[in-house]
């Protein structure tokens, strides 16, 4: 009898490191994997403080940091006219495109279309979910001969209206998943209360999804703030520049300023690793919730 406890404490010591083992290898690989994600965000912060000639020189080189760049990026740029031109998008694409988003995935998963039909539901949800393999590139010549045609090239909404539906597809998946999941105990208590069709999505359903909402919010604003190929396209006026246009102004046809161009893109990326810095608790149990169930 005592050697069959000895030999299970013998066997139960052996296997009990093999966790602690395997946390260790958990942690090395997110250490690598946060390294590998931060390195380029340390080059460009670095190179943002060198001139060109370090630049095209030696890159890695600490010698000669200076604050000419950031001087050159804020006399160049008027960064108060492009994050307000880049806010006015991010609000009205956002929020639209959310109430858009959020209306269908609502009529995706809880009504039933006339004659009980649910392939018209799932047919209407992979139309949906189609968009997300067109690249945005071939969207840009049908969406500028829609703006020329309408008369909205060079304005706001010829931003806003290609953001809203650029957003929809991965609205509509983050969306449907929630839905899914979504207790139906609270939805049968708000018929019972008369509750009706619009008050139930809307008062009833709407602020209980709190988490996905505001990951896909900041998510939106993120594309918004760093979207460059329908904004290059679809506006002229220096009037109505973005923060991603403007980072464009540095480069030149026969030369680029690249310790400018460093520059200005940092102060782009700092509001937007503020943002997720603030809202990163929404954004984490926005992503998991649903994922088990």
């Amino acid at each position: 009898m005592k050697t069959t406890s000895t030999r299970y404490r013998a066997s139960h010591a052996a296997v009990r490191p093999a966790p602690r083992r395997g946390r260790v290898i958990a942690s090395a690989v997110a250490y690598l994997v946060t390294f590998v994600i931060l390195l380029p965000l340390l080059w460009i912060t670095l190179l943002s403080f060198q001139t060109n000639e370090n630049i095209l020189s030696n890159p890695f080189s600490p010698a000669d940091l200076g604050l000419a760049n950031y001087r050159q990026a804020l006399e160049t740029l008027d960064l108060m006219v492009m994050y307000k031109n880049t806010l006015i998008l991010a609000v009205f694409s956002v929020n639209i495109g959310l109430a858009v988003s959020y209306m269908a995935a609502f009529a995706l998963t809880r009504m039933v279309f006339r004659g009980g039909r649910r392939g018209a539901q799932n047919t209407m949800k992979y139309y949906f979910l189609a968009g997300l393999a067109i690249p945005v590139y071939i969207l840009l010549f049908p969406v500028y001969r829609l703006d020329i045609a309408l008369g909205l090239f060079g304005t706001h909404a010829a931003l806003i209206l290609p953001y809203i539906a650029v957003s929809i597809p991965f609205n509509i998946l983050l969306l449907t998943g929630f839905l899914r999941e979504f207790p139906e105990e609270i939805e049968q208590a708000a018929v019972i209360d008369g509750v009706g069709l619009w008050s139930m999505a809307w008062r009833v359903v709407f602020p209980l999804m709190r988490p996905v909402v505001a990951t896909l919010a900041i998510l939106n604003v993120i594309y918004v703030w760093n979207e460059f190929p329908f904004a290059v396209t679809l506006i002229n006026d220096p009037e109505l520049t973005t923060i991603s246009l403007g980072v464009s102004q540095f480069q030149g046809v026969y030369s680029v300023n690249y310790g400018a161009m460093m520059a200005s893109a940092v102060l782009v990326l700092v509001p937007q690793l503020v943002i997720y810095a603030i809202f990163q608790r929404q954004v984490i149990s926005g992503m998991t919730t649903g994922a088990v169930r």
